[in-house]
């Protein structure tokens, strides 16, 4: 409610606003609120906090004040924000930037100005600068570190929106808004989840899309001692380099890597030019292709087996 009431978003609920606050201005201007004042001033409506006295128009004035200013403080911040959005030629991350600061000088010059209206003399809250340091140290530690490790991802561009980003407890996804507080990321099952921002810089992240979309499969098959290797070995290359997503640009290897208990063991690799295209599809696809290949020219993909050999087989009967 006092959020809509201090940023109005619907056109209509902005004229009905202005419309009141101008109407009453108005009244106060030409006499009309004269008597109102005078009640709303009266010791019958008025309370002492120590040896300062409020009234129910120090109040009163207080909120109108305060809700004009924060409500054209978001105007002049929507607007703002809308023409940075266009700027084509500056980088997300740094529109992002660009807005945030905006907003925090907008905010606090309204603040300034509001201080200055009401009279409130901003020295004597000097006092409570000790008590708020601590409140940010204890209460608002979480949310200042937030904040700030937000910053700093903001001014590094190590996360920036649209990245395919892993993190350390395996969560994967793309990057969707990256705020203050939190970054948004959308996972490959649709979930949306808010990653604080803290957990970017206290802990390792993986960003598939930092320098570029370029991205490695990996491929483990086994091949039967009874089947030609060598033949195995040029057939999983063409299989790697035939499928349409493998890249040009770095071409497939395969490799050797043990003579294991059941079959021989060969590793291939192959890169895909755009990663947030997917990974998984690729993989399937050369799989197949290498299950037919192999088929086609009797290569042999072994099960596990052992050879149990008994000893005093006369004993035994």
């Amino acid at each position: 409610m006092l959020k809509s009431l201090l940023k109005p978003k619907a056109w209509i609920a902005k004229v009905l606003l202005l419309i009141v606050i101008v109407g009453f201005f108005a009244s106060g201007f030409s006499g009309y609120l004269t008597p109102i004042q005078e009640f709303l001033n009266s010791e019958a409506m008025s309370f002492k906090v120590g040896d300062t006295q409020f009234s129910a128009y120090m109040l009163v004035r207080a909120s109108i004040i305060i809700i004009l200013l924060f409500w054209l403080a978001s105007i002049v911040s929507d607007f703002g924000e809308a023409h940075l959005k266009k700027l084509k030629n500056v980088n997300v991350s740094n529109r992002a930037l660009i807005i945030k600061a905006l907003q925090i000088l907008i905010y606090f010059i309204a603040f300034l100005v509001a201080m200055d209206l009401l009279e409130i003399d901003l020295t004597g809250l000097a006092i409570f600068s000790g008590a708020i340091g601590i409140g940010v140290g204890i209460g608002l530690q979480k949310i200042a570190s937030n904040f700030i490790s937000g910053i700093i991802l903001l001014f590094e561009k190590t996360v920036v929106e649209d990245d395919l980003i892993e993190l350390e407890d395996g969560t994967s996804g793309f990057v969707r808004h990256t705020g203050a507080r939190y970054t948004m990321i959308e996972t490959f099952e649709n979930r949306e989840i808010m990653i604080p921002n803290e957990d970017f810089i206290t802990h390792r992240m993986t960003n598939w899309t930092y320098s570029n979309t370029l991205g490695r499969i990996d491929i483990q098959v086994g091949v039967s001692y009874k089947s030609d290797i060598k033949k195995a070995y040029k057939l999983l290359l063409e299989a790697a380099k035939e499928h349409p997503k493998s890249s040009k640009e770095v071409q497939p290897v395969c490799f050797l890597e043990e003579y294991g208990d059941s079959a021989v063991m060969f590793t291939l690799y192959f890169w895909v030019d755009n990663i947030i295209e997917g990974r998984k599809k690729p993989k399937s696809e050369v799989l197949f292709s290498i299950w037919d290949k192999f088929e086609a020219n009797n290569i042999e993909i072994p099960f596990p087996q052992r050879d149990v050999h008994v000893k005093n087989i006369g004993e035994l009967k």
